[in-house]
């Protein structure tokens, strides 16, 4: 009797352990969030909202919910430095990998607390992360379905458009757009209308107006590829700082040249800023 005493005593204090032990375990739960638009690239027709989540145990969880994706098919996500105006896929380094978009589902979720490098990054630090992400048709494939720019990154409200009017090539013209972004950089999209395809236009802003041209060059833009460049506007050629506010009150004017090898051909030209 004393033996089957002391036995459930035992096992009493043992199930009672077990039990607190199931009571200390750590509940994750989510704090806050914060959901962005992630747009459609070119004309992929996939589109959707990428969500953070910040966890009570340090880490993030990253949301993908996208429409239009096909069924069966696995879409390799991911986010890189810098913006979507400069990616090069050659030459672009990961920052995040996250679990690819599931296209039956149109959904991904990835929770982490380092980036690729090992470096820790927070919630906050994510929101305000120098980035954009980029998601892949399949594993094999380098097309891009949808990329868009991230923390800092994301465009405001805030937009400015001029006329760029035809010069030495007829039926060329078009606009160049500033957008500002969050930390007060810009992108530059130039849009043409009548160029052919193909082609690859260098295209500047230059000092002074179109009536005191030509002037010196203060900034490069991407190229014009047929018809469209997009650059991110932070500095000029020379290095000093050069973001949206300085685009609206710059003395300056933009070209667009017929090539690298003919510049002295224009195919589109327009004041900007001051002027």
């Amino acid at each position: 009797m004393k033996t089957l005493k002391y036995l459930l005593i035992v096992f009493s204090i043992t199930l009672f352990t077990n039990c607190s032990d199931d009571d200390s375990s750590e509940q994750i739960t989510s704090l806050t969030s914060e959901i962005f638009n992630i747009e459609a690239f070119e004309d992929s027709n996939i589109f959707g909202t990428i969500e953070y989540f910040k966890n009570s145990n340090s880490t993030i969880t990253i949301e993908i919910n996208l429409v239009g994706t096909e069924s069966n098919q696995s879409y390799p996500a991911k986010i890189v430095f810098d913006t979507a105006a400069d990616y090069d896929v050659t030459n672009t380094e990961v920052a995040i990998n996250l679990v690819p978009v599931d296209g039956n589902s149109g959904k991904s979720r990835t929770t982490f607390s380092t980036l690729e490098d090992g470096t820790f990054i927070s919630y906050e630090a994510l929101l305000d992360f120098d980035g954009n992400i980029v998601i892949n048709k399949s594993e094999t494939s380098q097309v891009i379905v949808t990329q868009s720019d991230i923390g800092q990154n994301i465009l405001t409200t805030n937009t400015v458009s001029y006329p760029l009017s035809e010069v030495d090539v007829s039926d060329i013209s078009g606009t160049i757009t500033f957008t500002e972004r969050v930390n007060g950089e810009a992108l530059a999209e130039i849009s043409l209308v009548g160029s052919p395809e193909g082609g690859v236009h260098p295209a500047h802003i230059h000092s002074g107006s179109v009536a005191t041209a030509p002037g010196a060059i203060a900034f490069t833009f991407n190229p014009v590829i047929s018809k469209i460049s997009k650059t991110n506007v932070a500095k000029l050629d020379d290095g000093s700082p050069f973001g949206y506010d300085d685009v609206l009150s710059v003395n300056g004017y933009v070209n667009v040249h017929l090539s690298a090898t003919n510049l002295g051909i224009i195919l589109a030209q327009g004041n900007i800023g001051a002027n």
